[in-house]
């Protein structure tokens, strides 16, 4: 079956799960109005900006319910130095909240603000463009509708279609361009992909196509009309659009106890399955799961063979003990035993501190992974978590085979994917440990502190160089003295 014959206009393998920054370097008068001349991090090329642009993408961010500190309008005196230096300060600010939230970082909206040239493609219609070619190859499928924004991913876009010789039944297709950590050949991913619907595992949500082309991929799946763990926990509508359901979520709950030990068990026994296999997984988080019949089922397992980053990678990119996929996991499972508990993702990770609750084991395995300690030392094992009291005892019922048969030679291709989207990780871990030493010492070096021991260190070598001198200047008028005096004494012998 061939599809995505045509190349996608404007491809760039960029990380897209790498936020971006922004300093504000200068306001300035520019036609009659007020500009900020933004310089975005990594880049050497100046952004300029007026305050509408601001107002303009604050207004398109309003539908996260998300409370937004951008400064207000002022119509009357907003040309004064001060209000200028006051707004500019405001600014900056409003830019550092929104590229330090986990989700509006990662929005398109966000990052087409700051980076135009590498996001204005309009992905929803390069999208419509490649399913059309796959289902003129294919014209038993039929879309239903566009699922607008439900995920994430900028370059991953969604549709609700059906098969017109089952036309009742909902299964949704997902598009996604390739990322930066693709490193089977095209042939591997291709037969690798072909693969996909022939696993059954009682805890992974099937497949029912996949395929990919040179630069695309496409998967089929039945559409889950109850949506994901996340949309569960969150109560929520499937259908919304991601950043309308999770950022701000009016309605929360945790699971109880015997659900979190159950799910938790399941997702454990899943990871142990991939792991086993050696297959590279590092995508796991409540919105990549869902509930059938109480069992949890994981989705996206091919994100990693299209080279996808991982949900979770801006944080794993902090520990520099974190640089496995299975580690990956393990941590990615802290935070989804963490929102199951809580009902919501921590605030920020390291957690060392916790909100009261009577589960307290899940508490003990949550420190295991997301302490402070656990993130600088390195993460518990699949089989050690699995040992814990809180899912020890967990009994499974499902006596279905598991079947993934990999042949030998894309298993060894799978392994040397998997070093190289590791490698790449370490390297950007050690990047971002010389930036955060470089960073803390530029902070130690202008801080009023060591301003104030500068002073009074260079006071304490200007008096000792003056008292040197001092010294220097006794001791050659003494000599001078001592050499006067032996002169008129040779003097008066002569005579």
């Amino acid at each position: 079956m061939a599809f995505l014959e045509k190349q996608s206009p404007g491809r760039v393998l960029l990380d897209d799960t790498v936020a971006l920054t922004a300093l504000i370097e200068a306001s300035q008068n520019l036609q009659s109005h007020t500009v900020s001349l933004l310089r975005p991090g990594k880049w050497t090329q100046t952004v300029i900006k007026r305050y509408s642009d601001f107002d303009m993408l604050n207004s398109s961010l309003l539908v996260s319910g998300v409370s937004l500190p951008l400064p207000p309008k002022k119509l009357l005196g907003n040309m004064d130095r001060e209000f200028i230096a006051e707004r500019q300060r405001g600014l900056q600010v409003y830019l550092d909240f929104i590229t330090q939230h986990h989700i509006l970082a990662t929005c398109q909206l966000v990052k087409k603000f700051l980076d135009t040239n590498n996001y204005s493609a309009n992905y929803t219609e390069i999208a419509l463009q490649q399913v059309s070619m796959f289902f003129r190859s294919d014209p038993k499928w039929e879309v239903v509708e566009p699922l607008k924004d439900i995920g994430w991913r900028i370059r991953k876009k969604y549709f609700l279609i059906k098969n017109k010789e089952q036309p009742k039944e909902r299964q949704v297709l997902s598009w996604v361009d390739l990322g930066p950590d693709k490193f089977l050949s095209d042939k591997d991913l291709q037969s690798t992909m072909k693969l996909l619907p022939s696993l059954t595992n009682p805890y992974i949500y099937p497949v029912t196509f996949a395929n990919t082309s040179e630069l695309s991929a496409l998967v089929i799946r039945m559409f889950q009309e109850k949506g994901t763990l996340r949309d569960l926990i969150c109560k929520v509508k499937p259908k919304e659009a991601f950043m309308r359901k999770y950022c701000s979520p009016k309605k929360i709950q945790g699971l109880e106890l015997q659900q979190i030990r159950m799910y938790g068990r399941q997702i454990l026994e899943v990871l142990r399955f991939f792991h086993d296999k050696g297959f590279p997984y590092g995508h796991l988080h409540a919105s990549n799961i869902v509930i059938e019949d109480n069992t949890c089922k994981v989705l996206d397992i091919e994100n990693s063979l299209l080279g996808l980053p991982s949900y979770y990678r801006p944080y794993i990119t902090q520990f520099r003990k974190i640089n496995t996929t299975e580690s990956i996991d393990v941590y990615s499972f802290g935070h989804l035993l963490y929102e199951m508990t809580y009902g919501r993702p921590p605030d920020a990770v390291p957690v060392d501190q916790y909100p009261a609750v009577t589960y307290t084991s899940v508490v003990s395995v949550l420190q295991s992974i997301l302490s402070t300690d656990a993130c600088k030392t390195g993460m518990p094992t699949v089989a050690q978590l699995l040992q814990t009291p809180l899912f020890s005892d967990v009994l499974l019922f499902h006596s279905e085979k598991l079947q993934f048969k990999i042949p030998t030679k894309l298993r060894d291709a799978l392994k040397s994917a998997k070093e190289c989207m590791e490698k790449r990780l370490q390297e950007e871990q050690k990047t971002n440990q010389q930036h955060r030493r470089l960073t803390r010492a530029q902070s130690h070096h202008g801080s009023e502190e060591e301003k104030r021991r500068r002073k009074i260190l260079a006071r304490k070598k200007s008096r000792q160089s003056a008292y040197e001198n001092e010294e220097d200047l006794s001791v050659k008028y003494n000599n001078n003295s001592g050499m006067s005096s032996c002169s008129n004494k040779c003097i008066n012998s002569l005579l």
